[in-house]
């Protein structure tokens, strides 16, 4: 009977080897991870940016249309907000000059407000 080994998952702590070898350190928190590393600390602070953008535009949006709309990427171009649907995405280019008014307003500098619809999946 042969017995295959399968790999071990990297999110899953293991213990040292009987034989004395090397173990697997224990995962550190996504947050110490975040600021340990340049490049994370730094898409942690646009997530966090773009979160903030959309709680600023999210009091012009009519009803229930803020549950069909997700803060997208930050570019040196601009930002992205996403539509569930085509309607929803057509009601915020309407809206459009209102958003990056409050935004303005915020001493967010006007840029390019991209309105994409999301992609099912």
């Amino acid at each position: 009977m042969s017995t295959t080994t399968r790999p071990l998952s990297p999110y899953r702590p293991r213990r040292a080897a009987k034989h004395g070898g090397p173990s697997v350190p224990e995962p550190m928190p996504i947050e110490q991870a975040m600021n340990g590393h340049t490049g994370l600390a730094r898409l942690g602070l646009l997530l966090q940016e773009s979160n903030r953008r959309m709680a600023i535009v999210s009091v012009a949006l009519p009803g229930a249309l803020t549950r069909f709309v997700k803060p997208g990427p930050i570019d040196e171009e601009g930002w992205t907000l996403l539509a569930s649907n085509a309607a929803v995405a057509a009601k915020l280019r309407q809206l459009q000059p209102r958003l990056l008014e409050l935004l303005a307003e915020q001493g967010i500098p006007a840029a390019k407000l991209r309105i994409k619809v999301m992609q099912p999946g």
